[in-house]
């Protein structure tokens, strides 16, 4: 395809663009069903399939669209497919995609949290989640690395990584003024023209030929739907916005606080505002909450909950359903335990989710008249960098409870840590991350395998009584 008046052809509105909206509906069901691997591995497949494959857009407008969901809070892959499909089919677009980037995973994380909490105590259950907790470690290690690829390429991003880590690790500071202050510094450099801020963003390089914008079916230019309007983008938001808080809203009135639906109705809806640097930052946020300060889970099932999510399609986020699952099942009132428990993860969800249109419908017309402003990448460089700091204080805090059997805390004059008990140092817990560890970086093997490997393993180990 050549550029030039065949440009010009290509580059028209969603209406003109031959892209009928049930081929969507069903490219975007085949991106939901590929979509194992976290963050990386789903924009991995959404480029492969709309960019690479479809030639419906191009990786200028695919980058920008990835660089603006890396700055919001929230889940970036099923942020990217909302943003993606609003640009092509308006707003059903966008709900279209945005619903199915998240009902596999929603489905699957159901019927998983059901049979964990009814017979999580069965040896071969119990025997699974062991070995999935290895894999998840190698899984986060992985993580910090194909992060760090991309961030670590000169001292000011060695910095902001070393000062992240040291801020939430040993001063326990709040995740959103980490990223905050990243995305100000980062902002702050890129419009002084510093270099240093200037490394790439989203996950990973691609080895393909790059696909011009020019040569897709969207074209170039800004869609005629796509063109800022303050109008609808306040009135799609207050519809939104509605959606999002009149559960809570609701909850929050008949119950009031202290009920556990209620707890889950605020805090997820917090999360859903504060949590920014992807899934990893968010999983650890999550984490220190919902384990140490609502009791809803400890923190070998916070790592079952990760393996369900690794194992399945959808965004990784999506193990907030099973936390909100298990915190409703543990402390219903009124209500049988396992219904309590549906109506929790489901409110999870709810507004996990929900907010994630509201920011793309909200703001995404604004940024796509801001593409190729160098700041917002800068900015973008700098939130990477300090989300591998906090990635890799979540792989000390998983480490730490999957290897050891107690831990203890030490305070100091500026914060505390967690340090574990070594007499509680569990050998083959050790020696099959170590496995995993090895099979991942060294032999290439690829998450799935690695964690259906590690948890047959697991089952057999535990069937013999050696865990």
């Amino acid at each position: 395809m050549t550029v030039g008046a065949n440009a010009d052809s290509l580059d028209r509105s969603p209406r003109e663009h031959g892209i009928a909206f049930g081929e969507a509906v069903r490219v975007w069901a085949k991106i939901a069903a590929l979509s194992f691997g976290g963050p990386a591995g789903q924009i991995a497949v959404m480029h492969r399939i709309l960019v690479e494959e479809k030639r419906w857009i191009g990786e200028e407008r695919f980058l920008h669209a990835l660089n603006y969901c890396m700055l919001l809070p929230g889940p970036e892959a099923q942020q990217l497919a909302i943003y993606v499909g609003w640009l092509l089919h308006k707003t059903r677009g966008g709900l279209v995609a945005g619903v199915l980037f998240v009902l596999p995973g929603l489905v699957a994380i159901m019927v998983l949290s059901w049979i964990y909490a009814l017979v999580g105590n069965v040896p071969v259950v119990e025997g699974l989640f062991f070995g999935l907790k290895a894999a998840v470690l190698a899984i986060v290690l992985q993580a910090v690395i194909r992060i760090g690829s991309r961030a670590l390429k000169n001292n000011v991003m060695r910095s902001i990584v070393v000062a992240a880590f040291a801020a939430i690790f040993f001063l326990g500071a709040a995740f959103p003024l980490i990223v905050l202050t990243a995305a100000i510094v980062g902002f702050v450099g890129g419009a002084a023209g510093h270099p240093a801020f200037f490394v790439g963003g989203g996950h990973g390089g691609r080895d393909s030929k790059t696909v011009p914008d020019a040569e897709t079916a969207l074209g170039e230019h800004v869609p005629d739907h796509a063109r800022a309007s303050l109008g609808w983008s306040l009135r799609i938001s207050g519809a939104l916005l509605a959606l999002w808080l009149a559960p809570t809203a609701a909850l929050l009135a008949i119950y009031g606080r202290g009920n556990v639906f209620t707890e889950i109705a605020l805090f997820f809806s917090k999360m859903a505002v504060v949590t920014f640097g992807g899934a990893y930052a968010v999983l650890a946020y999550v984490a220190q909450q919902g384990v140490q300060h609502y009791h809803w889970l400890a923190p070998g099932e916070m790592l079952d909950g990760l393996g369900m999510a690794e194992t399945t399609p959808g965004p990784l986020i999506i193990v907030t359903q099973f936390v909100g699952f298990m915190g409703a099942f543990r402390h219903a009132t009124g209500l049988p335990p396992l219904l309590a428990a549906t109506l929790g993860g489901l409110l999870t969800t709810w507004v996990t989710f929900v907010p994630c249109f509201l920011w793309i419908f909200l703001g995404a017309p604004f940024i796509e008249a801001m593409r190729g402003n160098k700041a917002l990448s800068a900015a973008l460089a700098a939130i990477t960098a300090a989300v591998v700091g906090v990635v890799l204080n979540l792989g000390v805090w998983f480490a730490l409870h999957t290897l050891f059997g107690r831990v203890q805390e030490v305070t100091f004059a500026f914060g505390r840590i967690e340090v574990p008990v070594l007499q509680t140092l569990n050998p083959v817990a050790l020696a099959l991350t170590v496995a995993a560890i090895i099979a991942m970086f060294r032999l290439k093997v690829g998450v799935l395998p690695t964690l259906a490997s590690c948890a047959a393993v697991g089952v057999a180990l535990r069937l013999s009584g050696l865990v």
